[in-house]
């Protein structure tokens, strides 16, 4: 179910396809809009720093800083932006760090599109942690 704001989302992911693929999901969802994109840690520290997103979508595996860092940090500078984490390896070791970072929730690298949706609207909407590891 669409939110009543447009909500602005930084894709963070190493592989220009999977980033690509997932703002074409986006691009779908009248209340959906990726405003930047980054393919490792560091920089989507960086551009969130700039461009403040309301949710970033966040990969795990990436160059130079890990996608756990750069959570934690974005979690630290911009504490009203919300982090999901997108990742291959869904085991709780990974989910328990991901939440220990600041992640809102931790989805599956290839999600039913319906899931990332609802997870970046709950993340947006209700700012607290939507899983439970």
């Amino acid at each position: 179910m669409p939110c009543n704001k447009t909500i602005r989302i930084l894709l963070v992911d190493n592989q220009a396809s999977v980033r690509q693929g997932l703002k074409m999901q986006l691009s779908l969802e009248p209340d959906l809009i990726v405003i930047g994109e980054a393919n490792d840690g560091d920089t989507a520290v960086k551009i969130a720093a700039t461009l403040k997103p309301d949710v970033t979508v966040m990969d795990v595996d990436m160059p130079y800083v890990n996608g756990i860092t750069a959570t934690e940090r974005i979690c630290q500078n911009e504490p009203s932006s919300k982090v999901v984490v997108l990742t291959m390896y869904a085991d709780p070791v990974t989910k328990r760090n991901a939440v220990a970072a600041g992640a809102i929730d931790v989805i599956e690298k290839q999600p039913s599109p319906a899931l990332l949706m609802n997870a970046i609207r709950a993340a947006y909407s209700c700012g607290h942690h939507a899983i439970n590891v």
